[in-house]
């Protein structure tokens, strides 16, 4: 019997992962608590287990009287001389009272007690091997789903991977392997409570520790990260090797490494930037991916005055403000965001000139549109003359040829009447009016 004992403790060591030693003090529990089922005896009840031999005993502590009323809890001093022979009334003597065997409902009492502190065991060891696990990342499958809680399944024990600590819109399958930060570990009347997420900084900082070699081994550090789980990342990194650019690291070759981590987040962004001592290059840094084109920094209220240019402003403050929060978070600076056009108008208020610039600003307007007018009238005015002079030289022209054409015609016509004419003939008298005609009769 005892080898089968020692046989079936080592069994349980070896499956459970519980010592040895522990399995003997469940099983001593367990045989204290048949002794009191079985025999009805007094509560002061112990039983040892021989680590070698695997012999058992049992004994009762019993009080030393002159006259025994109470056999289960009084002994008689003559009786308790025979086990100490020094002893006196009033004392407590331990009595072997090994029985030899037990009844069927003492054992089965006994099986209860061993498979209680068996459990009871294995839960305190889970508890101790995750305790000191905080802030890792582990990996299990998705067992099933509770109230919207999803439990996963880490082998030896589950986790709960609470609503609040899922990233928003992300969705799970039974049975797929999933990745999660531990965040919490608790003792309950259940066992181990194992509380993770997936939402945590800490989180995406570990990713980047597990895929990038240079963090990993201290080449490259994270200096600070901030987060909108779902959304979008920043991530602060310094090098600590003049030869290693810590923002190419992390990105990796073709940007695979910051992909990997983007997809394990199901499409996160993720904005790795340089950190510096100087705060206004690490603010400017922080606004990435805008473009910055000064910076003011207040050390008295820890707050920073970011100027960018007027195409930058949108992305410089991003969706919903959710770049500049997170420059915010990610430098412990309070930023103050403003387009180069906004800060000339600030600037320019401050000294009491806003409603005079506007004024003549409305003025110079006025003035420009008066004089772009009368240029343009003067210009058409000139057109005008130029059109003008050009049209009288035209017709001059026009009347000289005309004048030339007459002139020319005449003489040809007059050389042509010369050669038809004979000799010595001349010209004819001008032909006489009617009038002449009548005078001449008369």
């Amino acid at each position: 019997m005892n080898k089968d004992l020692f046989a079936a403790l080592e069994s349980l060591e070896k499956e459970k992962g519980i010592s040895k030693e522990i399995l003997f003090e469940a099983l001593e529990v367990a045989l204290v608590s048949a002794y009191k089922r079985n025999f009805q005896s007094a509560p002061a009840v112990s039983v040892t287990i021989d680590r070698e031999t695997g012999e058992i005993k049992v004994f009762s502590q019993l009080k030393v009287v002159e006259d025994v009323s109470s056999e289960e809890t009084e002994v008689s001093l003559y009786e308790a001389r025979v086990y100490d022979p020094h002893c006196q009334v009033g004392d407590i003597v331990e009595m072997e009272v090994t029985p030899k065997e037990f009844g069927r409902i003492a054992a089965q009492t006994a099986k209860q007690v061993v498979i209680q502190r068996i459990r009871e065991a294995e839960r305190e060891l889970i508890y101790e091997s995750f305790v000191d696990r905080t802030e890792e990342v582990i990996t299990g499958l998705v067992r099933r789903f509770e109230q919207r809680n999803v439990i996963i399944d880490l082998g030896r024990t589950e986790a709960v991977l609470p609503v609040a600590e899922q990233i928003p819109h992300e969705r799970y399958r039974q049975g797929e392997r999933v990745k999660a930060f531990i965040l919490d570990v608790k003792k309950t009347t259940k066992g181990p409570q194992i509380i993770v997420t997936r939402t945590h900084t800490g989180f995406l900082k570990r990713l980047f520790e597990m895929e990038v070699p240079e963090i990993y081994e201290g080449i490259v550090e994270i200096k600070a990260t901030a987060r909108e789980a779902g959304h979008r990342s920043k991530l602060a990194v310094i090098s600590h090797n003049q030869d290693i650019d810590p923002v190419g690291a992390c990105v990796g070759p073709k940007g695979s490494r910051v992909q990997a981590i983007s997809n394990e987040l199901k499409g996160e962004k993720i904005d790795i930037v340089k950190w510096s001592e100087e705060p206004e290059e690490y603010v400017a840094n922080a606004l990435s991916p805008a473009k910055v084109a000064a910076v003011t920094v207040d050390y008295e209220n820890k707050g920073a005055s970011v100027i960018v240019p007027d195409s930058q402003l949108s992305l410089a403050i991003g969706k919903e403000g959710q770049n500049a929060r997170l420059a915010a978070r990610i430098t412990g600076w309070k930023v103050d965001i403003s387009s180069e056009t906004q800060h000339t108008e600030q600037s320019l208020s401050a000294i009491g000139l806003s409603g005079d610039t506007d004024d003549g600003r409305e003025n110079e307007s006025s003035e420009t549109e008066q004089i772009a007018a009368e240029e343009q009238a003067e210009e058409v005015e000139e057109q005008k003359e130029n059109i003008e002079e050009q049209t009288e030289e035209t017709e001059g022209q026009k009347e000289e040829k005309a004048a030339e054409t007459d002139t020319a015609e005449d003489e040809e016509v007059a050389e042509e009447t010369a050669e038809e004419m004979p000799a010595g003939s001349e010209e004819p008298d001008t032909k006489e009016t009617p009038e002449e005609d009548l005078l001449a009769d008369d």
